[in-house]
């Protein structure tokens, strides 16, 4: 069955103003079975967003339309596709209460999640590993080595596998290897290889799925899938659920990097 667990919306903020129709109609058209809205998920209040356009989050004003549009979509749409409403959710280091008050209020109206680290930490400050090369640059400037903001984010992502985030909490963990958007100007030696399979070791205990993310075989400084295939295939051997996402932001987007993806492996349905 062909799915797309991790599509974005109207409500991006950083993204087009393609309405849920156009992707819903495009999804159809490329034989989607199964399709997953997962839009970003309000940032706490608390938290100042640190990117120059102050756009990684769903305005939180805007969280109740965006669920009520889903929830007639679903019913208009299903004879034809099946429609999940979620949330791709920042996890943010000290943040982990709010994000838990969040879900606990939210979450029942969730079909699907993803738990995805964009902001990394350091001394008082963040930093959005993902906005720009320049801002990547200058993350790294700050973390001193391109192998320091690797280090960090691996961390960091391991911390958002063991964080207790209440009942909620998402189980499926997005683009693993994000820090790797910007790697053909900014290359890292290291490979964290032991890192990475701690982190998929830790995703068996605790029966989490993969966003197997497309977006990055686009990218013309990463070009190559979240996670490439070397971390799938050790994922595979860990019976670790991979689930397709387009990580779409335009109803174009939708597809990307499918049939590279996926030869001989075995898709599964997006669950929250």
């Amino acid at each position: 069955m062909k799915i797309d667990g991790h599509i974005h919306s109207p409500y991006c903020p950083h993204g087009t103003k393609d309405t849920f129709e156009q992707y819903i109609n495009r999804a159809i058209e490329l034989c989607f079975k199964e399709i997953s809205f997962t839009e970003h998920a309000p940032l706490p209040i608390e938290f100042a967003d640190p990117t120059p356009d102050r756009d990684s989050g769903m305005e939180p004003q805007l969280l109740e339309s965006y669920i009520s549009d889903l929830q007639q979509l679903k019913t208009k749409y299903r004879n034809h596709i099946k429609i999940n409403i979620g949330l791709e959710v920042d996890y943010l280091v000290n943040y982990e209460s709010e994000t838990t008050a969040f879900l606990n209020e939210y979450g029942r109206f969730l079909d699907d999640s993803i738990l995805s680290v964009h902001f990394l930490k350091n001394g008082n400050q963040y930093y959005c590993l993902d906005f720009s090369p320049e801002e990547f640059e200058r993350i790294v400037s700050v973390f001193g080595t391109t192998e320091n903001v690797y280090r960090t984010y691996y961390q960091h992502l391991k911390q958002s596998i063991l964080a207790d985030l209440g009942n909620y909490k998402p189980r499926r963990i997005g683009h693993m290897t994000l820090v790797h958007k910007f790697q053909k100007r900014f290359p890292c030696k290291k490979s964290f290889s032991e890192e990475i399979i701690e982190i998929l070791n830790l995703m068996q205990t605790n029966q989490l799925s993969l966003d197997y993310n497309g977006a990055g075989i686009n990218k013309l400084l990463c070009l190559e899938p979240y996670p490439p295939e070397w971390i799938v295939q050790e994922a595979a051997r860990r019976k670790i659920p991979l689930v397709y996402g387009s990580d779409a932001h335009t109803s174009r987007d939708l597809n990307q990097g499918y049939e590279s993806l996926f030869k001989g492996v075995s898709l599964t349905s997006p669950t929250i």
